[in-house]
């Protein structure tokens, strides 16, 4: 049965972080509600773009006036929801929620719900160097009890970094950084990891499950896409 199109929410993206994936967020989540609900309906998406170099001028640790403008510009455009379209952007996701008082779809609780749907407890992460350094992605996939590995060396890490940023946040995707990535992504698993989480929103440029036999990979642009989609056609989330 097709929902009532006058029930869809608004949803407002922060995006341009980088604008690279944001791309995909608005390809998914359009699809998404054209196969709910069939005909020419689509999503109604308020989009806050923000210049990446910002960003990268003032470094991930230092952008929560950047992340909080946006948001509250959004709100202004009472949307009913929000959704940080880039996973390190979630380092303030719950000082950003206090302060604006609406929902804010969360990236890493979508994730760990479908890993744990998996029944999976130990998982290698990838993403920029803040995600895997800093401890907030990790304490909150903690919370639903995994456990999670990064690369043990540190010049894994800086070149993870340098590929995200350099690279896939330019729309440039280089067959030698894939190998890369699958190389660092196969250490991962030797290590113990059940599965790949692709915690940051350019790696799914780059790589996708169909490189890896038969270790489950999570793309957590997807992955957040369908939860917002969920919230849009007003689908219960926990």
């Amino acid at each position: 049965m097709k929902k009532n199109p006058s029930l869809i929410k608004k949803i407002g993206l922060v995006g341009g972080i980088s604008w690279t994936s944001t791309l995909d967020y608005y390809r998914y989540i359009n699809e998404g509600v054209n196969q709910a609900l069939g005909g020419f309906q689509s999503a109604e998406i308020i989009l806050y773009s923000l210049n990446f170099a910002d960003i990268q001028n003032k470094g991930w640790v230092s952008s929560f006036d950047l992340l909080l403008h946006a948001c509250k510009e959004l709100k202004k455009s009472n949307v009913d929801g929000i959704a940080l379209c880039a996973n390190t952007a979630h380092l303030f996701t719950d000082e950003i929620r206090e302060i604006i008082n609406i929902p804010i779809i969360n990236i890493i609780t979508a994730t760990a719900q479908e890993i744990n749907s998996r029944k999976i407890n130990k998982i290698g992460l990838l993403g920029t160097k803040f995600t895997m350094e800093m401890d907030f992605y990790q304490r909150k996939l903690n919370e639903f009890k995994i456990e999670v590995l990064t690369p043990e060396k540190s010049t894994d890490i800086e070149r993870i970094q340098y590929i995200v940023k350099e690279e896939l946040g330019k729309g440039i995707i280089k067959e030698n950084s894939k190998r890369e990535f699958i190389k660092i992504s196969n250490n991962l698993i030797q290590l113990g990891a059940q599965s790949i989480v692709l915690g940051c929103t350019e790696i799914p440029l780059l790589i996708n499950e169909k490189d890896f036999d038969s270790t489950p990979v999570f793309d957590t642009t997807k992955i957040h896409a369908q939860a917002i989609l969920d919230f849009i056609l007003d689908k219960p989330i926990n």
